[in-house]
């Protein structure tokens, strides 16, 4: 019988110490930055600037700077829009996360998304908020939007490896799974010991090209824990 690579990362899947997901179109079913820009009137200019970027040209933290830029949302705005709009969580993400941290793994919310949209969506999974890792929208004293957090790790290229080395090295975690449904998800394995697609919300090309264990539901990852 031949071990594949599949059958390799089902086996740390079923073996984890901690899962890594990423909270936008995998998470949630929602892209948080797209829907918080159509709640501001913003949706049709911002997709267009993101399509751009998704093009070359533009590094990581240029084109999240450009998209916040022309949104530039107010705290009572993202407070307007958590309370009237907010987000779906995705068929079967609360079984699968209830089941891990039944099991001792611990779980992580790895995001080039913001805090202040993914935490109310952390509080629904009873992950704690200091296993968040993503952006932070600044504000004045006011309340007025001032850009975000450029120390955050999330905000560059790269980011998603970098918090994946962080927590295995001062966790010293063995069997480190990052879940999916974008291209740098999957550049965050390595560090990671194995990467999972995930395309029940959007399918990403590239991701079910390249992800040797590619899943459309949550389900399939229930049943083989």
């Amino acid at each position: 019988m031949v071990f594949t690579e599949k059958d390799r990362i089902l086996k740390v899947w079923q073996n984890a110490d901690a899962v890594c997901f990423d909270v936008d179109s995998t998470v949630i079913q929602e892209e948080g930055l797209d829907h918080l820009a159509a709640f501001l009137g913003k949706g049709e200019d911002v997709a267009a600037l993101t399509r751009a970027a998704m093009g070359g040209g533009m590094t990581f933290r240029t084109a999240l700077q450009q998209r916040m830029d022309l949104c530039k949302p107010s705290l009572s705005q993202v407070e307007s829009f958590l309370s009237t709009s907010g987000f779906t969580l995705t068929d079967g993400v609360k079984e699968v996360i209830t089941t891990l941290q039944d099991r001792g793994t611990d779980v992580y919310m790895v995001s080039g998304g913001f805090s202040h949209l993914i935490e109310p969506v952390a509080d629904q999974l009873s992950i704690p908020h200091e296993n968040i890792f993503c952006n932070v929208m600044l504000f004045d004293d006011k309340g007025n939007y001032a850009g975000f957090d450029v120390e955050q790790p999330t905000s560059r290229a790269g980011g998603k490896p970098a918090v994946v080395q962080h927590l295995i090295k001062t966790h010293k975690y063995k069997n480190v799974v990052m879940i999916g449904d974008g291209a740098t998800d999957m550049e965050a394995s390595p560090p990671a010991h194995a990467f999972i697609g995930f395309g029940g919300n959007v399918v990403r090309r590239r991701v079910q090209a390249d992800a040797p264990l590619f899943v459309r539901n949550f389900d399939e990852l229930l049943e083989a824990l």
